[in-house]
């Protein structure tokens, strides 16, 4: 058999740089956790768990139980996903219906 020779490696040039494009969290934009109304929870307790975790005062967390209560929804803290990560699981051991969501303000 004759000896088989293999062609030197190509060089590729490239002309544009390829990028993968992430849809990344602008990190100065905060998380909020977002308690949502539901028929099961007194307005007392809810009112009740907002001074209890949150440590919010009682007009205060009569205020956002209202507007849970009135509108559906409220916004009851912001900051870190992580912290808001943190809220949601706390108001879940709670009872509570919540989420997070990046604010767009």
């Amino acid at each position: 058999m004759g000896s088989v020779t293999s062609p030197a490696p190509l060089e590729i040039e490239r002309t544009e740089s390829v990028e993968e494009v992430f849809a990344v969290p602008e990190p100065d934009v905060p998380w909020v956790t977002i308690v949502h109304n539901d028929p099961v929870n007194l307005m007392s307790y809810v009112t009740y768990v907002f001074q209890t975790y949150f440590g919010y005062s009682k007009d205060k967390a009569t205020k956002l139980m209202l507007d849970v209560h009135h509108k559906g929804r409220a916004v009851v803290s912001s900051g870190s996903r992580e912290e808001m990560e943190r809220d949601v699981q706390a108001m879940h051991g709670y009872g509570l219906w919540a989420t997070l969501q990046q604010d767009r303000k």
